[in-house]
């Protein structure tokens, strides 16, 4: 009993101890602590994003340097060199294109099943279809408010040196039969760096009575990837795996470490990108002949596009992804905007996948086979700006040779930039070259194209942005289709596929080229993931 009485009494000597003088020290050292607090805290977030600031940072610097470099005569030679440190960024972005689009689809396919595959196919075409609808429906409604076509042509200086080779006409049948035909490239190691077209040659004919001219297509092929008929190959390969069952396991490994490794990769470029993207945006500037002259007079449309851009990305897009989600979507841009800056340095939303992929997965918990399976074909198949350009440069080119666009044509230009985005490469420039489609499609002549090719550096980097913005949103929202399906189902097949994927991804523990902070990392993402599905 004496030694309970003790121990009461030291219990209450502490916790007198304890509420004088620690009490009073602590409240002390939270103060002293405080700013120190605060520092570590902006210090942690300066870390987390680092590669944020730095793209950006290099977006700015490089216009301010473009702008600078401008008052310089600067020779031919000396505008190469200085866009050279970008030349090379370009160069290792598409290096790795080719085998992350093929390794990551046919893991992606082959981990997935056919079922599950054949829903999340169909979900992420009918969001491209209607976001890319909604896109080309946002640019004729801006470009009959803004009327860019009303433009001072008196100026004919502004137009010296918009010789640019203007794309060949095509028939519009021969187009969208050119597209079927890439979707099954007859040679696997051509479609790498061509791409099939039909090309035209006049032939004539010699009658009995009379001499006749006659126009026939022939197949060429032009420099450019195949990435369309890559991706189908790809995920067909990947479904053949599958239902190979123990056989084609040695494969599907073998193209999830190849994945893995390529991952890796991008991670060692995307440290690289700042310094890329500001020489690519200072040889750029450097390189316009009259900036603002030009801009002076083709500012409607310039304003137009970009206008238009702006709408779609920071409102439409959001917006369903808002409504569909309920979650902040400006969070979900915040997770994206290193692989924003880049698209718009890079204009090439083939080049940004890689780093697409990267921010997908790290910051805003995209699952590996859902972006790796969805943003290759979103890279080919999604282009909201490049189909909104298109319909405001189809106007555009309209109200410059005073043609009113009744009903029938403007439905017309709807239906087709959305089918012909489809189509165009996800290159710089690559929007351009199909909207020789919709000219032939209505009637308007495809010389006006030269104008668009004067400002389309500026104007196809906002469309690429817009582009791989709604990637990543389709990305996110199939993720919380495939979250909410799993609960709905329980063990359903989609989480245990996310499961699988993960653990191949966590399995090398002793591969040198994964720090340990990153396998941490990898193994903290899936033991969250399992959580979540279970």
């Amino acid at each position: 009993m004496a030694e309970k009485v003790d121990l009461e009494e030291v219990s209450a000597s502490n916790g007198v101890a304890h509420r004088d003088k620690p009490l009073a020290n602590g409240l002390a050292g939270q103060k002293k602590s405080s700013p120190e607090a605060l520092s570590e805290r902006v210090k942690r977030i300066v870390r987390a994003n680092l590669l944020v600031i730095l793209t950006v940072a290099g977006v700015i610097v490089g216009v301010f340097i473009g702008l600078g470099l401008r008052s310089v005569s600067l020779t031919k030679a000396q505008e190469i060199y200085i866009g050279f440190p970008g030349e090379i960024l370009i160069r290792l972005l598409k290096m790795i294109i080719i085998p992350l689009v093929v390794c990551s689809l046919v893991s992606g396919a082959a981990s997935i099943d056919p079922k599950a595959l054949g829903k999340l196919g169909g979900w992420a075409m009918l969001f491209f279809l209607v976001t890319t609808l909604i896109a080309s429906s946002i640019g004729v409604v801006m470009a009959f408010i803004i009327k860019p076509g009303n433009l001072n042509m008196t100026n004919t200086a502004v137009y010296d040196g918009m010789t640019d080779e203007v794309p060949a006409q095509k028939e519009v049948l021969d187009s969208f039969l050119d597209l079927i035909r890439n979707i099954f490239p007859s040679n696997l190691v051509s479609a790498a760096f061509q791409s099939y077209a039909t090309s035209y040659k006049l032939v004539r004919r010699n009658d009995t009575m009379n001499i006749t001219v006659e126009k026939v297509a022939f197949g060429t092929d032009q420099d450019g990837m195949n990435i369309l008929g890559l991706v189908v190959f790809a995920i067909v390969f990947g479904v053949a795996l599958r239902k190979l069952g123990d056989e084609g396991e040695i494969l599907i490994k073998f193209f999830n470490s190849f994945n893995e490794a390529t991952m890796v990769l991008v991670s060692w470029i995307m440290w690289y990108a700042p310094l890329g993207i500001m020489f690519l945006v200072t040889g750029k500037i450097v390189e316009m002949e009259d900036v603002g002259m030009l801009f002076a007079s083709l500012g409607k449309y310039i304003a137009c596009c970009i206008i238009g851009h702006a709408i779609h990305g920071l409102l439409v897009l959001p917006g369903i992804y808002l409504i569909i989600t309920r979650k902040n979507p400006y969070t979900f841009l915040w997770g994206i905007l290193t692989a924003l800056a880049t698209a718009f340095g890079t204009s090439s939303s083939s080049a940004t996948l890689p780093l697409m992929m990267r921010c997908v997965e790290e910051k805003n918990g995209v699952s590996k086979h859902i972006s790796r399976f969805i943003l290759p074909i979103g890279a080919t198949v999604n282009m909201d700006g490049a189909a909104l350009f298109q319909c405001v440069a189809a106007v555009f080119i309209a109200q410059l040779n005073n043609t009113s666009l009744n009903f029938i044509q403007v439905i017309t230009i709807l239906v087709t930039a959305t089918a012909s985005s489809v189509g165009a490469a996800g290159i710089p420039a690559g929007g351009v070259l199909t909207l020789a489609i919709i000219l032939e499609a209505i009637g308007l002549p495809t010389t006006n194209i030269s104008l668009i090719l004067a400002v389309d550096w500026l104007v196809d980097r906002t469309c690429t942005v817009l582009n791989v913005e709604g990637d990543a949103f389709g990305a996110g929202l199939l993720q919380f289709f495939v979250d909410r399906t799993s609960k709905h189902e329980g063990v359903a097949e989609l989480s245990e596929v996310r499961m699988d994927g993960d653990l191949s991804a966590a399995t090398p523990e002793h591969s040198p080229l994964i720090d340990k902070r990153g396998l941490e990392g990898a193994k903290s993402d899936f033991s969250a993931e399992k959580e979540s599905a279970m």
